[in-house]
């Protein structure tokens, strides 16, 4: 079967933002209301585990709930400062019952069989423990999707250069396929300015959030580039234009 995400682009992303060191704003701001939520829910555990780590911060935040703190991230950079393991994690044995605590910001949206992965963490997981996280929702990043198809509109045909993205009700669905209990899915709508369609490619670059599709679509002409950053400004409003992306927050309980 043919994956929709390149396992090993994904790990070279990842690399390219850690080596970078620009600032992962929207992946923070997933994180800090993660651990914000996680007061109400959570005593101290023994052993948690954290996917996705883009700042070798984030175990030493999280150990604010846990004695124990293990890592797991896709990219080899990322996993090394944060002191974890690389692997993708639908292809990581996590173990049995190991667990008090799962978080999971900013990574399973770009997992090929989410499913799995999610089976995978539910089976490292505690009864009654609980997977908080956050990824990246269907109907983000509308002002750059409108101005690639601007870009493509001579060629009479668009082409697909952004990743799809799963829906609330479809992600609340996979968690209870997954048999996490009492699944909770909420949006955070960020909006977000931009004077430049260059400046919106920097921020995802340096969130690791740029295409690895597989199936990978044609090089952009530079004149298609040209019409897509001419789309995108001729969209702003005094001077800026605006971006949203739509953080889904999760949550479930191991059953």
């Amino acid at each position: 079967m043919t994956e929709l995400f390149d396992r090993k682009l994904r790990a070279l992303r990842r690399d390219r933002a850690a080596r970078t060191g620009s600032d992962p704003f929207l992946l923070e701001r997933a994180f800090d209301e993660c651990l914000d939520r996680l007061q109400s829910i959570v005593r101290s555990v023994d052993r948690a585990l954290l996917v996705g780590s883009p700042s070798n911060a984030w175990p030493e935040r999280l150990r604010q709930f846990a004695a124990e703190v293990d890592v797991v991230d896709p990219g080899p950079l990322f996993a090394r400062r944060s002191h974890g393991i690389e692997a993708d994690e639908d292809r990581h044995d996590f173990g049995e019952s190991h667990y008090g605590l799962c978080v999971a910001v900013g990574t399973l949206d770009t997992v090929n069989e989410l499913p799995l992965a999610l089976q995978l963490i539910r089976r490292a997981l505690a009864p009654n423990a609980p997977l908080i996280g956050a990824m990246a929702g269907g109907n983000s990043l509308p002002a750059l999707r409108a101005a690639l198809i601007e870009a493509d509109r001579p060629a009479g045909r668009a082409v697909a250069r952004t990743h799809p993205r799963i829906e609330p009700a479809s992600l609340a669905g996979l968690l209870t396929a997954a048999g996490f209990a009492m699944p909770v899915v909420d949006v955070d709508r960020v909006r977000l300015r931009y004077r430049n369609l260059a400046g919106l490619v920097r921020d995802l670059r340096g969130m690791a959030a740029t295409g690895i599709m597989a199936d990978r679509p044609p090089p952009f002409p530079r004149l298609a580039a040209m019409r897509a950053a001419r789309a995108f400004e001729q969209a702003a409003t005094d001077g800026r234009t605006e971006e949203f992306v739509e953080i889904l927050h999760f949550l479930g309980w191991r059953q």
